[in-house]
């Protein structure tokens, strides 16, 4: 059957994120590209050519979006509670659990890649912020892949691994891998494995290229230590990995007003976690550029004192949601960490809890001019929920439902095809 150039998808509700729901309503698409949204009559009038598809009773809304993940470490052993251990155990665990050892990193990195995507499709995620350390093996495989991925080359390394950061610089910016569907970014990975002068190199690079810029910020308390004496757990995990070198640079304060005093708050730089953020930080934020990604359940599981996305929301940071990765979290639905912001906030304005999955999580991977609303000239990148009510975005974050249909670029996938074999 020969798909017609130009498609009209008729829903009973259409949420373009950027203006109020509609109902009876219609996309019109056309090689990929949102040509038209409104009253499905008026579109129909304004577009007798196309071919019109009709998907009853559903939502249809902008695919969501991941802003912080690492698709890379989807193949990882179940989580199991912390039981007392720390962050920095956490860290020395993920190895065993990727179960390297009887494989290698890069194959572990395959297999996460591909049980990364199918999760994505499969709970309606059509981008993703995507933190890649093995990115000479993840950046081939993304690039042809059906997901629009931002791939953050993650760089670190100080102390006697200084040289090993350096190499993942060159690497991580190399953007001969970059296409449609995969845009090359960069990020410093954190304050406790990459020193100033390093930060500061990959702004400069970041500013230079023009690449998307991440990096994880005030994750734990102990990077203030670090941060300040080179003390603390982080030094400690340097020591045992024999890599620990006098002379890396101190900062004088906490992890935000580190990130403030080297520029990176005047870009947009998306800012992963941010679970430790005082008044004067929450100020400093709302002056910048950057963008906050909050994984509430990766938040919820370290024990974390309440995050206080909220508040930035109110003094206008940008605040997307991600899932961090199968390291820290259950899997990659980020259905689940919205209902879980709902549980705690249920006063939360419904359109502002979605468009931290849509327009604030485009916004953070530096794609809104492309993905995150559905409008005139985006890309068609949709997901359709089957509904019950006449409050779907309501009803969808209150109750367990999965996406019956993604598009990403036009081209239709089922999401419950999308499930592994071990799912089904």
């Amino acid at each position: 059957m020969t798909v017609p150039e130009k498609r009209l998808l008729h829903a009973a509700y259409v949420a373009p994120m950027t203006a109020p729901l509609l109902r009876d309503a219609g996309v019109v698409i056309r090689n990929g590209t949102i040509i038209d949204v409104g009253n499905t009559a008026t579109v129909r009038a304004r577009h007798p050519d196309a071919g019109v598809e009709d998907l009853g009773n559903v939502v249809l809304m902008p695919g969501l979006v991941n802003a912080h993940t690492h698709l890379e470490l989807s193949d990882c052993m179940p989580l199991q509670t912390l039981g007392g251990a720390t962050f920095t155990d956490w860290i020395l665990q993920i190895r065993p659990r990727l179960r390297v050892g009887e494989r290698t990193i890069e194959d572990a990195a395959v297999a996460g890649i591909a049980q990364g995507v199918r999760q994505c499709v499969r709970f309606g995620v059509t981008t993703v912020g995507d933190i890649s350390q093995q990115h000479h093996v993840t950046r081939p495989l993304l690039r042809d892949g059906p997901l629009r991925v931002v791939s953050y080359g993650e760089a670190l390394g100080l102390g006697g691994a200084r040289p090993r950061f350096e190499r993942h610089v060159e690497t991580a910016t190399d953007t001969s891998l970059a296409s449609d569907r995969l845009r090359i970014g960069l990020s410093p990975h954190a304050p406790y494995t990459v020193d100033l002068p390093g930060y500061r190199q990959c702004l400069d690079l970041a500013r230079s290229l023009g690449l998307p810029l991440a990096t994880h910020l005030a994750e734990t308390l102990d990077e203030e230590t670090f941060l300040t004496a080179q003390t603390g757990p982080f030094r400690a995990v340097w020591e045992q990995l024999g890599s620990w070198a006098d002379g890396v640079e101190t900062h004088p304060g906490r992890p935000i007003s580190f990130a403030h005093s080297i520029g990176l708050l005047n870009h947009p730089t998306l800012l992963a976690h941010v679970n430790y953020c005082d008044d004067s930080e929450l100020a400093l934020l709302a002056r910048g550029r950057a963008s906050v990604v909050y994984c509430p359940r990766t938040h919820a599981y370290f024990g974390h004192p309440p995050h206080r996305w909220g508040e930035m929301l109110a003094v206008g940071i940008n605040v997307a949601l991600g899932t961090d990765s199968c390291a820290s979290s259950p899997d990659l639905n980020i259905l689940d960490d919205l209902r879980l912001v709902h549980r705690i906030a249920p006063d939360i304005p419904m359109d502002a809890l979605w468009k931290m999955v849509t327009v604030n999580g485009a916004k953070a991977v530096e794609m809104d001019d492309t993905i995150g609303s559905l409008k005139v000239d985006r890309a068609a990148d949709l997901v359709s929920f089957q509904v019950h009510s006449d409050d779907p975005l309501t009803e969808i974050a209150e109750n367990e439902v999965l996406p019956h249909t993604v598009w990403i670029d036009g081209r239709r996938y089922s999401a419950y095809e999308m499930s592994s074999r071990e799912e089904r």
